[in-house]
């Protein structure tokens, strides 16, 4: 297996559980196209130079409307807006917008997708049953704010880094793993996406691969590498990797699982009782190693 590290079978038995549930998972080539185009090139540490491999956008076709017309996904874009990107501005929360933080959690928990995560979560002693706590556990997973720039105040929360994407002092990129949010960003001129990342020709990705490693640049800020699910619902997401979040206590977690046809390292930084960061990076697709 890629990288000479074993699937760990448990988790990628759960995992494929929640992927035949993701019902909302939009279908490439009808609800979505991309265009791939050129294989991004190495980007040196801190250089903000990327040559672009690709001209077009990534995203040629987006049915927002069908986007809309899911309520996860609906109240997921709805989040997207509240957060401010720069790390170091403290958030502030209006009511309002907890609010949506809730109806969020409410929405997922609807779906089998969550449904099944919990369970498992439950049967593994690391969530209670109760679904009125399990949705505690996960606002403080991935709402509670907490300081990401020791200079500054409550400045970030688990879900703005990953799914939102925010920039510390005007350097680096950190998260932006949503390919919802990387479409919009897109759309509205601040993300340009770069070309894929692969290790050599024979592993070019297709065009309705679900997991891609990407480069682009966002608010004029170089990503040389992400690592980003393509179509999946938020539900999706959130279960995935709440389960790589509580079934360790590591700083750092990585687990190698195999997902559909997709053999992924699953990474995940946790920060206190939140998570810090979280990300897939494809190892290889339909066996080709990466």
């Amino acid at each position: 297996m890629a990288n000479g590290r074993q699937a760990n079978r448990e988790l990628t038995e759960v995992l494929n559980q929640l992927w035949h549930l993701d019902t909302n998972r939009l279908k490439p080539g009808t609800d979505y196209r991309i265009s791939l185009q050129g294989k991004a090139g190495y980007v040196a540490p801190g250089s903000n130079q990327a040559r672009d491999r690709a001209h077009a956008p990534l995203f040629g076709y987006v049915n927002e409307e069908k986007l809309h017309n899911i309520e996860t996904f609906a109240h997921f874009i709805n989040l997207l807006d509240n957060y401010e990107t720069s790390t170091g501005v403290s958030e502030t929360v209006t009511s309002e917008e907890l609010q949506e933080n809730r109806l969020f959690i409410d929405a997922i928990m609807e779906t089998e997708v969550m449904k099944c995560a919990h369970t498992y979560l439950v049967k593994k002693d690391q969530s209670p049953a109760d679904p009125g706590q399990f949705k505690r556990q996960l606002y403080d997973i991935w709402f509670r704010l907490y300081h990401r720039d020791r200079r500054g105040g409550e400045d970030s929360c688990g879900f703005e880094h990953v799914f939102v994407g925010e920039t510390k002092h005007g350097q680096e990129i950190m998260g932006l793993h949503n390919w919802v949010q990387f479409y919009l960003q897109e759309k509205h001129g601040h993300v340009d996406y770069k070309g894929y990342k692969a290790r050599d020709n024979k592993d070019s990705p297709d065009e309705d691969d679900h997991v891609l490693n990407l480069q682009f640049s966002w608010k004029g800020l170089v990503k040389p590498i992400g690592g980003s699910f393509i179509g999946v619902s938020p539900e999706f997401e959130v279960a995935l990797f709440t389960i790589i979040f509580l079934m360790s206590t590591e700083k750092m977690t990585s687990v190698v699982v195999k997902v559909d046809e997709y053999v992924l390292e699953l990474v995940v930084y946790r920060h206190g009782r939140s998570i810090g960061t979280s990300y897939p990076k494809l190892l290889s697709s339909n066996n080709r190693d990466l």
